[in-house]
């Protein structure tokens, strides 16, 4: 049996990362993956850049990631509201500003995909590693989504199992004869009721692939406040409470 973890979309919330990366450790689970977005939307972009490169985490470029570290513009989306789409603004040019070029350098030089390949027994596990999709890392692939989307992707990608973050909302879905379509969450900045910070853990026996979507408390509190007295708007702080009346 071999069992590693996978998560995604921290975007600078340290608290929430070492509260995940201290599960995993109470876990005994040593291999550890980052499907990427590990800026913006809280203050600590450059601490949580340096864990992950001193933990020597092999990490994906995500679509957040690509922006900070090629200076791309910030674009409009129509799903956000005004107050959003300003407040995302502010927090990417924070981001910026404040990431060293050292971190942008380590962000650009990060891979698109990462594939893995296990054998366990007289098995081979076909892993996967996405942020969005195969094609982009700034698609959002729902649960609701048709099947023969996360089928083709399994095909395409000739894999047993694709693992995306991205949507920062976890989900599990098996494809009898194709495999498993999973959304890891995000640690970060979840969008979930609960607002937990989520990562997935992959099981591999000789016989099956089991993935277990793991959700955890941190501190949000303190990042909540960390972003208040930051240059980041107090909208990212509201969103982490969940306080509605804020961040509709």
């Amino acid at each position: 049996m071999i069992r590693i973890a996978i998560f995604s979309d921290v975007h600078g919330n340290l608290p929430a990362l070492n509260a995940v990366l201290e599960d995993m450790e109470k876990r005994g689970i040593e291999q550890k993956f980052c499907l990427g977005d590990l800026v913006d939307f809280a203050p600590w972009g450059n601490e949580v850049i340096e864990k992950i490169r001193n933990l020597n985490i092999p990490c994906l470029m995500g679509n957040h990631d690509e922006r900070i570290a090629f200076n791309i513009p910030v674009v409009p989306l129509s799903k956000h509201s005004p107050e959003e789409t300003e407040a995302r603004f502010i927090a990417i040019d924070h981001s910026k500003k404040y990431i060293t070029e050292q971190n942008k350098t380590f962000l650009s030089e990060l891979p698109f995909h990462i594939q893995l390949n296990y054998k366990v027994g007289n098995r081979h596990w076909r892993i996967q590693l996405v942020h969005a999709g195969l094609s982009s890392n700034d698609t959002y692939w729902y649960e609701n989504e048709s099947d023969h989307i996360f089928t083709g992707m399994l095909e395409e990608s000739r894999s047993d199992i694709i693992v995306m973050g991205h949507t920062h909302l976890s989900f599990k879905k098996y494809f009898e004869t194709k495999g498993w379509a999973v959304n890891c969450g995000s640690v970060g900045r979840s969008k979930e009721e609960n607002r937990l910070a989520s990562y997935l853990i992959l099981t591999m026996e000789e016989d099956r692939i089991l993935p277990e979507i793991i959700q955890i408390a941190y501190p949000v509190e303190e990042t909540a406040l960390a972003i208040e007295e930051s240059g980041i708007p107090d909208y990212y702080a509201s969103f982490l409470k969940n306080e509605k009346s804020s961040v509709l």
